[in-house]
């Protein structure tokens, strides 16, 4: 029983080091968003759903990053667009 949740989680960790780049390299880096991070490790849930997203980051602000809560804090909203989330 051991093994196989070792290897779950060796099979989860594997896929989000070869998923997330793909997600994150859309856009040029000044399209993308300094929120990235934030939405993978609050909000994965709702990827890429960004109106999702930004709801969860908007109920997560304290544990946002500093540059995510700069990017975010002046008016509730994200540089982060769907297309941010598509597989090339």
């Amino acid at each position: 029983m051991k093994i196989l949740t070792k290897h779950r989680i060796a099979f989860s960790v594997a896929a989000f080091t070869l998923l997330a780049p793909a997600a994150w390299a859309q856009g040029t880096s000044e399209e993308r968003s300094a929120c990235m991070g934030d939405a993978f490790r609050f909000c994965s849930a709702f990827i890429p759903n960004v109106t999702a997203i930004e709801n969860c980051l908007r109920q997560n602000v304290n544990n946002l990053t500093p540059a995510c809560r700069a990017e975010f804090e002046p008016n509730n909203r994200t540089r982060i667009q769907e297309r941010h989330f598509q597989q090339q």
